[in-house]
Order: C-alpha cells, then sequence, then structure tokens
C-alpha cells in the first residue's frame, strides 16, 4: 500500500510553521514599510502624530531584527519583503549620512546653540565646553544661573538676554528685542549683531514644552515664531535654539518653508540631540536663510540633559 504524501506546509507541521511565520514577518515589513512611507497620515490626535514622526528616523532599526526573522525561518520571500522598508528608509533619511554637498570653503560665521537645562550643577563647565568649540555666536536656553554670563563675558563682550534665553557674541549687537511666541512668558529674542561681513539677524528661542498627548502649547509657539520669521525683512537670518521638535514632525513644515537646515545641509547623520546620554531625537536646532552653510554637528557637554548644536557659515 502506498504510504499517504504529508504536505507539512499544510498540515502544520515544522515547514508548514515556517512558511506561516514566513508570511508574518512580510506582514510586519510591509507594515513598517507603510509607517515609514505614510507617517504624515497618522493622525495628530493628542499629539500622536507629531510623535511619530518625531521619531520615524529611526524606525529603521526594525529592519534588522525581521531580516533576522526571516533568515531564521529560511523564509527567501520574506527576505525580499523586508527589502522593502530598508529601500524606503534608505529612500527617505539615507541622504543624511552621505558627505555634505555644501562644507566646502572657510567658515565666517561660527554659532552654536545648547540648552542648559534648569537646575544644571555646573553650567559653567557646560558653556566652556560650548566656547571650547570656537563659536563666535553662542545661545542659551534655561538659563537660571549668574555664573553663566561672568564665565563669558570675557571672551563673549556682547550681550543680549530676556528671561532664561540669551545670545553672547564676539562683535557688537546693535539691537535686541524681546519675541512673543505667545507662551505667556517671554522665551524668545532677536538681535542684530553687526559682524565684519555685515548685519546678521539672530534669534535665541525655546518654544513650549512638548509631552505625551500635550503638544498644542509647544504646536502654538512654533505657529507664531513662523509667523515672526516670515515678516521678518532680514535678508541674512539665523535660529537658534530649542524648539522641542524635530524637522520631521509635521508641525515644522510652516519653519521649513522659511528657512534651512544647517544639519541636514551641511551636517553628517541626524544630529540627535536629546537626551544626551542617548539622544533620540533633535528638539536642538540652527535654521538659516541668506547665508552658505560650511559646518554642522553636535556637541556632547557636561551637566545637561540636551547636547550642543553648532554651525559655521560663510557669506
Amino acid at each position: 500500500m502506498t504510504e499517504p504524501v504529508i504536505d507539512e506546509r499544510t498540515t502544520g507541521g515544522p515547514g508548514g510553521h515556517r512558511d506561516r511565520r514566513g508570511w508574518l514577518v512580510s506582514l510586519f515589513a510591509v507594515l513598517l514599510a507603510g509607517l515609514l512611507a505614510g507617517h504624515r497620515a497618522v493622525p495628530n490626535v493628542h499629539g500622536l502624530g507629531s510623535l511619530v514622526d518625531s521619531v520615524t528616523p529611526l524606525l529603521g532599526l526594525g529592519v534588522p531584527p525581521l531580516a533576522v526573522a526571516a533568515l531564521l525561518r529560511r523564509s527567501r520571500p520574506a527576505l525580499a519583503v523586508v527589502l522593502l522598508p530598508a529601500v524606503v528608509w534608505a529612500a527617505l533619511y539615507g541622504g543624511a549620512w552621505l558627505p555634505p554637498a555644501t562644507g566646502a570653503g572657510s567658515a565666517a560665521i561660527r554659532v552654536a546653540s545648547q540648552n542648559l537645562r534648569s537646575g544644571n550643577p555646573d553650567p559653567v563647565a557646560t558653556v566652556d565646553a560650548v566656547a571650547a568649540a570656537g563659536a563666535d555666536l553662542i545661545g542659551l536656553q534655561e538659563i537660571d544661573d549668574d555664573r553663566v554670563d561672568a564665565a563669558l563675558r570675557q571672551r563673549y563682550p556682547h550681550r543680549a538676554a530676556v528671561s532664561t534665553v540669551a545670545l553672547w557674541s564676539r562683535w557688537p549687537i546693535r539691537d535686541s528685542a524681546d519675541v512673543d511666541t505667545g507662551l505667556g512668558w517671554t522665551r524668545a529674542l532677536r538681535a542684530v549683531v553687526a559682524a565684519p561681513g555685515g548685519d546678521l539677524v539672530v534669534y535665541v528661542v525655546h518654544l513650549g514644552s512638548a509631552r505625551a498627548g500635550h503638544t498644542a502649547t509647544r504646536d502654538e509657539t512654533l505657529a507664531a515664531l513662523a509667523s515672526t520669521v516670515r515678516a521678518d525683512p532680514a535678508p541674512r537670518l539665523v535660529v537658534l535654539g530649542d524648539l522641542n521638535t524635530a524637522t520631521t514632525d509635521r508641525v515644522f513644515a510652516p519653519l521649513t518653508r522659511l528657512l534651512r537646515d544647517a544639519q541636514a545641509d551641511a551636517g553628517q547623520g541626524f544630529g540627535f540631540t536629546w537626551p544626551a546620554e542617548l539622544p533620540v531625537t533633535r528638539p536642538d536646532h540652527v535654521l538659516y536663510r541668506g547665508l552658505t552653510p560650511t559646518t554642522a554637528g553636535v556637541l556632547h557637554t557636561p551637566d545637561s540633559d540636551h547636547r550642543a548644536v553648532t554651525a559655521g557659515f560663510r557669506w
């Protein structure tokens, strides 16, 4: 008598389990690719869409585990499907790791921005590390210690300040004014710096905080900043500060239509700054117009929960 042929793929045998698990890997790969490509379609209810937008660059970390799972299941079709999110991620964010195209020439202006962290036990150590990077202009946020000014005064004799934000400059500051971002208390300023190549308008900004489920204040302050910049006639302008969101966040769009991102144009990598020990997003920015960026980077400074951001420009 002829023995019946048992097809493990349909009877739940070892091969069948492999096949079903391979399809499961494929399903997750397709979902990951869809989220990468369509993250802006996630409803921004209670800030969920903004959160997804901000962490989207990290979603590429899901590709290697899916590839390993496909290999363990010995599923060639699943492994092929895993290439889909890999390609989508590379198309969206792979360019950030390529050598910058605008980095030619020496910098005539070097800037830095640092959120010091309220209650910083040694803000002098933090600002000393920022100054050591050679910036001509330093924008700081969350200043609550008089030692900061004393530490910078000799190297940066010109200062504009309001509330907990300030700008220190090697060059004269011809004018400064508070900037209302609708926060309820002033946490932004605009200064006109008499740089060697001409006047440069510099904003130092700390926008409203954002928490999971609570982004309305941040969104409103970002819109207010965009409105102010849109109305500013200055041909050469730089925004330094903690904007409490990433450039991939949909609410950032009003600013990206007005200004360029130094890290995207002259840096390499994502330039994550928060939290300092293991950064997973970039709320700190150097945005500009009317200049050519030559360098951009991130500096790990002591005692702050943010890393500093730096950039160099030529006229």
